[in-house]
């Protein structure tokens, strides 16, 4: 057949490309608990948590456009969102386009949907310069006399077709942070999913873990210019706070203006589900202690809340139209101590603790 489509495909909009991207496909496979509201199926915010994926890296050094990076969560969430649910997946990358359009027609002739990375670079719907080869978006069929790909993107409400040269220079493209190598995630799914409450305290401790430096980072720092600042975790968030107040003692006054405009972008709008990510996490625990009553998720919500809220103000303050840049700074140092009470609170969820300190 020259055209084949998955039809009925269910899709919403989401915040994140990998949590909406997973939440679609769970929604697909029809799995979900019953003591959720509704249908039973999982939200966005759930998926999310449920990864254990919640993390903070900032770097900043010379050459870099924009001139720093910040990012909120891990890199292997959506594996370990698999991993822990009983989700069969690998991610499997290549050197050879043939042989990652093999994959992916393979997958969809047989019924399965399947999860890419593409640079958001790359996809001509997105319409951005801004490099990011970690996009999940999710294939759902081809068509091969029109030479297209049917794309689902969390950043949009239709499916996107796009032409195949393209598909093939997002789907292998060696943009920032680095190559994505055609990396492809086949699916299969279990008949049922595990208890809600263990994997979800599975996944708090994780993010603890995570958020208290057990992270791998995205860059070598061995590899990077003299002069460079790279943290991670809690203690990131400490180091990102006190090296704004630097940044015009290193940054010429354009690369300031573009640094500090820099922060919504990554806190707000880079696919963050708001808060740096921190609001999906809110939203996970909350979701786990309203379906299972356990006191321990209702108290982490609402740090991970507050930490979303100071991260969402500190990207109010970066919108000023001249950059305060002591303002930005004092914004930041709200951070730490709410970011080292949200760890905390997620590591108590963790071990199924009732405490509410």
């Amino acid at each position: 057949m020259s055209r084949i489509i998955i039809d009925p495909y269910p899709h919403q909009l989401g915040g994140h490309c990998g949590s909406g991207a997973l939440r679609d496909l769970v929604h697909w496979a029809g799995l979900g608990w019953d003591n959720l509201p509704g249908d039973g199926l999982p939200g966005e915010g759930l998926v999310f948590g449920l990864g254990g994926g919640l993390s903070f890296m900032y770097t900043r050094y010379p050459g870099l456009t924009p001139p720093l990076y910040l990012v909120g969560r891990n890199a292997d969430m959506e594996l370990d969102f698999c991993q822990r649910l009983g989700i069969e997946t690998r991610r499997q990358q290549t050197d050879n386009p043939d042989e990652a359009w093999r994959w992916i027609r393979n997958e969809i002739d047989e019924g399965h949907p399947v999860m890419v990375w593409c640079d958001i670079a790359e996809l001509p719907y997105l319409r951005v310069r801004l490099s990011n080869t970690r996009h999940d978006v999710v294939i759902i069929g081809y068509d091969d006399d029109r030479n297209m790909v049917f794309i689902i993107d969390n950043d949009r409400e239709e499916v996107q077709e796009v032409p195949m040269d393209a598909f093939r220079r997002a789907h292998g493209s060696h943009g920032f942070p680095g190559p994505n190598r055609f990396a492809t995630y086949p699916m299969r799914f279990p008949a049922r999913l595990p208890d809600l409450l263990t994997c979800a305290r599975e996944a708090a401790a994780s993010a603890a873990r995570v958020l208290g430096g057990e992270d791998a980072l995205l860059f070598d720092a061995s590899t990077l210019p003299e002069g460079s600042v790279i943290g991670s975790g809690v203690e990131g968030v400490r180091a990102f706070a006190d090296d704004v107040i630097t940044w015009p003692h290193h940054l010429p006054p354009d690369e300031l203006t573009t640094a500090v405009r820099s922060i919504p972008v990554f806190v707000e709008k880079a696919g963050t589900g708001g808060g740096l990510f921190r609001r999906l996490e809110a939203s996970f625990c909350l979701d786990v202690a309203q379906a299972t009553g356990d006191q321990a998720f209702a108290a982490a919500a609402n740090a991970c809340h507050r930490s979303a809220e100071a991260w969402s103000a500190l990207g109010e303050t970066s919108r000023a139209e001249k950059p305060d840049i002591e303002a930005v700074s004092e914004a930041a140092h709200r951070l730490p101590e709410l970011e080292s009470a949200m760890q905390k609170a997620l590591e108590l969820a963790g071990q199924g603790s009732t405490n509410n300190r």
